[in-house]
């Protein structure tokens, strides 16, 4: 199975270099959601879609029951206090205080990037508030992810969110893994419903019988999950639309080969998953896929993370480092590794688009993903290009504050009432008129 990985491995001097690198680039941006073309599932998530909006809690049991195999009444769509405080209680430990460290750690974090602080609020222009409801997509197909409760919730609890809701399809002996559920316990989140997918999305942005409606949807999913959130948009707030997740490593020989081959495979377990290797020596890609080829033998999932590899991934040897460097803003990762010795930060410095940013030898997505503060809910599919990492600044809204008194709105009157008449706009211009009539 390992041989099937040398047409990964794509050098420069190779004529179609180029042609492989848009290809896969163009993969990756595609990979997020379904295409408007592929008008097939369209319609069948629109109908989807529609069903819940008009009938609420029957079509959400109904759907559950067809994608997930798990028959539940409306009432039983709620997961009942008892049993969050039991999953928390039977959760190891050890695994509980790690638990603990990394919300700490994640909330200390976006206590100090979060810009509505007192001092902020002070100014006279500007009044943040936070976002009332939000609702928390958390994935429980190929492995649960109580991280993600984390990444998300503790960056909107930080903003101040007061209702936080958490779904995730019943896949766990037609429940939700018990870890995620002790992470919500740890967390004060009650509110926590065992559905997923399309008919989850559509729940949480219109509203049931049993589930009131919030005002954004964040967290990641698959295509359904994230075609419909874009759908949603607009009825909802949402926080990106997140693809498969994807790395992409910048290495030179000062690289170790095991190591770059294990942070690839720690991002394509996800089957679907994309690694990305962009190095100046032949002798590093050549030695990294000699380790691919060896350690993919090692994980449980080795035939679909294979799969991966084959299409979702490529080990590029480029003439030299700026090109890479050109490239990479082109791909805008998600993750972006950066393991070149001594010369890691100076290239981390003329990186413009990524998601996050890993630098040196020991900065391994995993830090990331669990422990280091920023939220592993990061923008996929090259939009890094335009969007950010999920943070504590996406839970709040900025109204604007206009106070003007009879003798401002005075001295600016005779500028506005010329801007408004321009526009042809007679009534915007009476309206600052007729206060100086008086």
């Amino acid at each position: 199975m390992s041989d099937k990985l040398d047409q990964i491995l794509i050098l420069y001097k190779q004529p179609n270099f180029s042609e492989k690198l848009i290809e896969l680039r163009n993969k990756l941006s595609e990979a997020a959601i379904f295409n408007l073309g592929n008008k097939k599932e369209i319609r069948k998530l629109e109908k989807i879609i529609v069903e819940i909006q008009d009938e609420g809690d029957k079509a959400v049991a109904k759907y559950t029951e067809e994608f997930d195999d798990v028959e539940l009444a409306p009432e039983q769509f709620r997961v009942n206090k008892q049993d969050l405080e039991r999953s928390h209680h039977e959760t190891n430990k050890n695994l509980l205080r790690s638990i603990r460290q990394a919300i700490e750690n994640v909330r200390k974090y976006q206590e100090k990037i979060f810009i509505a602080s007192k001092k902020a609020n002070q100014h006279p222009g500007i009044k943040y508030t936070p976002i009332k409801r939000v609702g928390i997509c958390v994935p429980g197909a190929s492995a649960p992810l109580p991280s993600t409760v984390v990444m998300c919730a503790v960056p909107a609890q930080v903003a101040g969110v007061k209702e936080i809701v958490v779904v995730s399809p019943p896949r766990y002996k037609g429940s939700i893994h018990p870890v995620t559920l002790a992470v919500c316990f740890e967390l004060g989140i009650d509110e926590v419903y065992r559905i997923g997918g399309v008919q989850a999305v559509a729940a949480l942005a219109f509203g049931t019988q049993i589930i009131t409606s919030v005002d954004k949807i964040v967290g990641p999913g698959n295509q359904w999950v994230q075609t419909a959130k874009q759908l949603m948009f607009g009825t909802v707030g949402i926080d990106s639309i997140a693809g498969p997740s994807e790395v992409l490593i910048i290495a030179n020989d000062k690289a170790n080969p095991a190591w770059v081959a294990a942070d690839m495979l720690s991002q394509v377990e996800h089957a679907p998953g994309s690694a990305v290797v962009f190095t100046d020596s032949q002798h590093l890609a050549e030695k990294v896929l000699v380790e691919l080829k060896k350690q993919v033998n090692q994980i449980s999932r080795a035939k679909e993370t294979t799969e991966c590899l084959r299409n979702l991934s490529g080990i590029f040897v480029f003439k030299n480092m700026l090109d890479i460097i050109a490239s990479a803003n082109d791909f805008a990762s998600e993750h972006l590794e950066i393991q070149c010795g001594d010369e890691s930060r100076e290239i981390a410095q003329k990186i413009e688009n990524a998601g996050a940013i890993f630098i040196g030898d020991c900065s391994p997505v995993a830090v990331g993903d669990y422990w280091a503060g920023p939220s592993h809910t990061l923008p996929t599919a090259r939009t890094a290009m335009f969007s950010s990492a999920l943070t504590s600044n996406d839970f709040i809204k900025s109204i604007s504050i206009i106070e003007y008194d009879r003798k401002k709105l005075a001295e600016s009157a005779e500028d506005i009432i010329r801007l408004a008449e321009a526009e042809g706009l007679d009534a915007h211009a009476r309206s600052v008129k007729i206060r100086q009539e008086d």
